[in-house]
């Protein structure tokens, strides 16, 4: 076996052939049913001759096709080796049930001869008509059933493919702006760059050192972010204050990475840095009726709600949250804007806690 390689008899295809089985057992008792009735015979032997005929047949070719096909998706043999192994199966099973039918009803073995002509041509067409429909049938089952799971492989491909895209966009986003921020304090305040430069080395190492997967840890989201924040104190000094706020029982919960930063960066960007005294940045994780609820307020200036696309940065950064809330969660993630009563703005996510959250 390659490497990689799934076993042809795993527990998948053992279930798939059970159910097989169960349905040719079911069509096995509604064509004795009819045949007893169309033909006045006996209702125990027709039932005997249609199973052993049906059953023999179903398992020559179902564990055929296991062995044929090998560990490829598709369990189907391609080329002629399906048609040969339909043809083998409906003479196993016409040879073989015909004989344990016999056997079962005291006749002489496989005398075919003592059949009427219509009774043997009724048997032949029944047997290899019902045998073609059924390999009919359950191959296009299968065959629906590999389209499918084709299908969402290539959705996740592409959420994937979006998700790191968007991410791609944004950590450059966040750079530029950061070294936009420390070419002006290099010419206003040299040991306060000096810092924000060590930090902002510490924020990428950590940063591009971690994993590239599509989420991580709320955890993980909330310590980027006390590193971004960190980075933007040495800027602006007592200008800037923050809290965070992360339940212990949401800490485990799998968000998209970066998706708490552009927030926070509109609020100082828009909210903060226009105030001469500065302000205060809160950042609040919560559960809300199988959702999760996550808050970015401050205590700026304020923006109009209406249209939170600024100029800049800001209107891209929110536009990249909106649009990697709607990749991961559809029409269930939400995002909106409003001003605070007391001054400011609160940018709201949610979206829904997965079950084990």
């Amino acid at each position: 076996m390659s490497v990689g390689a799934l076993p042809r008899f795993r527990a998948e295809n053992i279930r798939s052939m059970l159910r097989h089985g169960l349905i040719t057992v079911a069509f096995c008792c509604f064509i004795a049913a009819a045949l007893a009735i169309t033909q006045h015979g006996d209702w125990g032997a027709q039932m005997v001759y249609s199973l052993s005929i049906g059953l023999i047949s179903w398992l020559f070719i179902d564990v055929g096709r296991l062995l044929i096909s090998g560990h490829r998706e598709i369990l189907w043999p391609t080329g002629p080796w399906g048609y040969l192994l339909v043809v083998a199966g409906v003479l196993a099973g016409f040879f073989g049930g015909n004989a344990i039918g016999d056997a079962w009803t005291d006749q002489p073995l496989l005398n075919f001869s003592s059949f009427e002509e219509r009774r043997l041509a009724t048997t032949i067409i029944i047997t290899v008509t019902a045998t073609i429909c059924m390999c009919f049938f359950f191959y296009s089952l299968g065959r629906s059933k590999y389209m499918r799971s084709q299908i969402e492989q290539a959705q996740r491909n592409a959420t994937e493919a979006r998700l790191k895209l968007l991410e791609a966009q944004l950590e450059p986003h966040m750079l530029f702006n950061t070294l936009a921020n420390l070419r002006v304090l290099i010419t206003i305040d040299p040991p306060r760059a000096v810092a924000m430069l060590d930090r902002l080395n510490n924020y990428l190492r950590m940063t591009l050192s971690g994993s590239r997967a599509l989420s991580h840890p709320l955890s993980a989201e909330f310590e980027r972010l006390a590193d971004y924040l960190e980075l933007m104190s040495i800027r602006m000094g007592e200008r800037l204050h923050y809290t965070l706020d992360l339940p212990a029982d949401l800490r485990g919960t799998p968000v998209p990475p970066l998706l708490l930063q552009p927030l926070v960066e509109n609020s100082i960007r828009h909210g903060l840095e226009p105030k001469v005294e500065g302000g205060k940045i809160a950042v609040r994780a919560r559960q809300d009726a199988g959702r999760l609820v996550i808050e970015v307020s401050d205590t700026g200036v304020g923006v109009d709600a209406a249209q939170p696309a600024q100029s800049g940065g800001s209107g891209f950064g929110l536009e990249q949250v909106r649009e990697r809330l709607a990749t991961v969660y559809g029409d269930q993630g939400r995002m909106s804007l409003a001003a605070v009563p007391s001054g400011g703005t609160c940018a709201t996510l949610s979206f829904p806690l997965p079950p084990h959250a």
